[in-house]
């Protein structure tokens, strides 16, 4: 799994910057490490450089799965570091569901057998008769 960051202008990228970012993604998505070819970070400065103020750090991150749509979820928060750990629980959250829906054991329904059941009444749990013990 290659890991990649990208800032803009207002936002430092530094090595340690990067070298957190790849620990804490590839520590969250191990379990998935197979099926993420790759994970791009955007950090940027929302309010601008001229204007500071709470949750003004957004992290985007883009990871590529094999065999599904790429995933993006964003975070924000007052530092860079805060967004990236923010926006790693829910891509870990999110890469999870994206896996769960392609396991191929998990059961599939039919089209035509969700309409029919769909159509049916449901079934209750009603009780037709009692026993009585003496």
């Amino acid at each position: 799994m290659q890991v990649f960051l990208h800032t803009d202008n207002h936002t430092q990228g530094s090595l340690p910057m990067s070298e957190h970012l790849s620990t804490v993604v590839l520590d969250a998505l191990k379990r998935f490490s197979e099926r993420v070819t790759r994970v791009e970070a955007h950090l940027s400065d929302v309010n601008g450089a001229a204007r500071t103020g709470a949750d003004d750090i957004q992290c985007t991150l883009h990871a590529r799965l094999i065999g599904a749509q790429e995933i993006v979820v964003k975070d924000q928060a007052p530092t860079a570091h805060q967004a990236i750990d923010g926006a790693v629980k829910k891509l870990k959250r999110a890469v999870g569901v994206a896996a769960a829906k392609q396991d191929p054991r998990r059961p599939r329904r039919s089209p035509a057998v969700a309409a029919v059941d769909a159509e049916a009444p449901a079934a209750d749990n009603t009780v037709i008769g009692t026993a009585t013990h003496r």
